[in-house]
């Protein structure tokens, strides 16, 4: 196996053609480009392209909804989550926080909803659909946007708060107990 180099920005976009958890950067080339192995290459001429040509609209890494149909497949991407060098170049609670949350959307969208509706504080909503409606709790509550989903959670809680969210969620869509624990450990 060959290693190319590739800038960020490409890194991006092939990465927001993935179709399922655990495809390959060379698998995801391979279907974009229609290739398959051991099929002939045949040269093509360069041609100058020109210079208004516009960029691809998926600069942004959002990840595909990928629901996972069963139990070991959700744990197996949780874990490949926890294993990767995204979430182990990390160094804050925050953006690790914001990782599980992609994550657990993309593995179950309708069951990361229920998880969250019943998620509020005390005084708080810790999930909404638009901004305005977490900052309608307090104007300190440093609402971001979840990447890939439509929510948007709070993120001025404490670490422990973070946890007992991520906890919350992750019961509710019936994970094993000791993944939830390996997990919530990590933030």
């Amino acid at each position: 196996m060959k290693t190319i180099e590739v800038d960020e920005e490409l890194y991006r976009y092939i990465a927001s053609h993935t179709q399922h958890i655990g495809e390959s950067a060379s698998d995801i080339l391979r279907r974009m480009l229609k290739f398959t192995a051991g099929q002939e290459v045949q040269p093509t001429p360069v041609v100058a392209s020109a210079a208004h040509e516009e960029k691809p609209a998926a600069a942004s890494a959002t990840p595909p909804v990928v629901t996972a149909n069963t139990p070991r497949e959700r744990v197996r991407a949780m874990r490949e989550l926890m294993l990767s060098d995204e979430y182990a170049e990390q160094t804050k609670a925050v953006n690790r926080f914001m990782l599980i949350l992609t994550t657990l959307y993309t593995l179950n969208p309708k069951e990361f909803a229920v998880a969250t509706e019943s998620l509020t504080g005390r005084t708080r909503t810790y999930f909404a659909g638009d901004q305005q409606t977490l900052l309608q709790n307090g104007i300190h509550t440093k609402p971001k946007h979840v990447p890939g989903t439509p929510y948007w959670v709070i993120t001025n809680t404490n670490t422990d708060r973070k946890r007992g969210m991520i906890e919350h969620i992750m019961q509710l869509m019936q994970f094993p107990v000791e993944l939830i624990d390996k997990v919530c450990g990590t933030l």
